[in-house]
């Protein structure tokens, strides 16, 4: 691979990014930070604006066509979901450039990617907690995809590590692009910020918001609804010359073109080996392909009519599901994969019982989702931009093949794939 050049943090004049003032002391009736306890952000006038589906009007303007050679700008881009979007735009002809913290360590990755078309790729330097690094990424971008974002459930300190740098690097980058005069904005969210509690009586739709997420409670969920919140409230507030498209995924699997192991992925690497389950329990997760989902932002960033939130999840899994696939390929022959049932009334009570002795996060987590199967409504994304998902089953198959491509298994044979489609 080329040697990339490496641009200097904050070195374009920038003007002032409004920021909102999050109210930290307050609380609410849940002992959190409720999510409508912050000024400045969500205001009478951002929800007198939604549209008929939930979704915030956006000024469309003009878009990019599939196989030109024009640039994106990927923020994040060694990210399990941005690299595979590095990889399809390249694929598509485009020429990216990718924002990383380290642009040394990001090139090594991608020379090991072997990605096609790599000698259009172009890495810099920016860092989404320090003011204006953004500016020198985005010069010349017709479309910026914004990837970057923490994804941690278990961290020290939930505002310093999870809110501030989602919030603020969202307003940042947004910030950016205004002065870069770009067309299109794609954010990649998470159906973390249209629920963290299930109602298994109703689909989820783009209409939907998380309000419950605090600090204390589920603060990674608490921390992409707030980035999402801030940037709708910021095209309203600001009215830049771009649109705007946010990417709601549910649990993101399949391969990873770097080695690092994403959450998601460690999730079905757990219930493969058993590690942190004691058997089948009552959860469920929407899964979507890695793939899909990077397709997903391309198809957003192309699609003229293309407005507001997408929720990009093929289907919803319980955990005997996602077992089932694993012994039918034969896996629970080289792996601990859970065999004893509590999804029952009884298991569910020890496991609630169990989950006040977790980690705070892990046991937040159990009691607001546990029981509560989420259905989604994808129909939206599928009609407006034309998607089609890869199967959840494939998808789990070929996570389990690169989790041992990686070495994040013990055992190194190909899964194999007979009989799927």
């Amino acid at each position: 691979m080329a040697r990339m050049p490496v641009v200097a943090r904050g070195c374009l004049a920038r003007a002032a990014v409004a920021r909102p003032t999050i109210d930290f002391t307050r609380r609410s009736a849940s002992d959190g930070i409720g999510l409508g306890t912050w000024s400045g952000v969500v205001g009478s006038g951002w929800w007198a604006s939604r549209g008929a589906h939930g979704t915030p009007p956006v000024s469309l303007g003009a878009t990019m066509t599939a196989a030109s050679d024009e640039l994106v700008c990927v923020t994040g881009a060694t990210g399990f979901i941005a690299a595979q979007l590095v990889r399809e735009l390249l694929g598509q002809g485009y020429r990216v450039r990718g924002t990383v913290r380290d642009v040394a360590r990001a090139q090594a990755a991608f020379a090991e990617a072997k990605l096609p078309g790599r000698e259009r790729l172009e890495l810099v330097t920016a860092d989404l907690t320090e003011p204006g690094s953004f500016d020198a990424a985005m010069r010349g971008a017709r479309c910026v995809m914004h990837t970057a974002s923490p994804y941690r459930i278990v961290v020290k300190d939930p505002r310093k590590d999870l809110v501030e740098p989602a919030l603020n690097g969202t307003l940042e980058v947004l910030g950016a692009a205004q002065r870069a005069a770009v067309k299109r904005v794609v954010l990649t969210s998470s159906v973390a910020a249209l629920t963290d509690e299930p109602d298994p009586t109703k689909k989820l739709t783009e209409a939907d918001w998380n309000t419950k997420s605090s600090l204390q409670r589920n603060p990674y969920y608490y921390s992409k609804a707030l980035a999402e919140r801030a940037a709708w409230d910021f095209m309203e507030r600001e009215k830049p010359g771009f649109s705007l498209v946010a990417i709601n995924p549910f649990m993101v699997i399949g391969p990873s073109l770097t080695a690092s192991l994403n959450q998601s992925n460690e999730v079905v690497r757990d219930v493969l080996t058993s590690k942190g389950f004691p058997g089948i329990i009552d959860i469920a997760w929407g899964f979507v392909d890695v793939r899909d989902v990077a397709l997903a932002h391309v198809l957003a960033m192309t699609t003229p009519k293309a407005r507001g939130r997408y929720i990009c999840a093929a289907q919803t899994l319980h955990m005997r599901d996602v077992v089932k696939v694993l012994k039918e390929a034969r896996l629970d022959q080289r792996y601990r994969v859970p065999k004893r049932d509590l999804s029952g009334a009884f298991g569910s009570a020890l496991v609630r019982l169990g989950s006040w002795f977790q980690l705070r996060a892990v046991g937040t987590y159990l009691r607001t989702n546990l029981g509560r199967r989420p259905e989604l409504d994808n129909r939206k994304i599928k009609r407006d931009l034309g998607l089609t998902f890869r199967s959840v089953e494939r998808a789990l198959l070929d996570t389990v093949n690169n989790l041992e491509r990686w070495g994040h298994l013990a055992g190194q044979t190909a899964v194999t794939q007979r009989g799927l489609r």
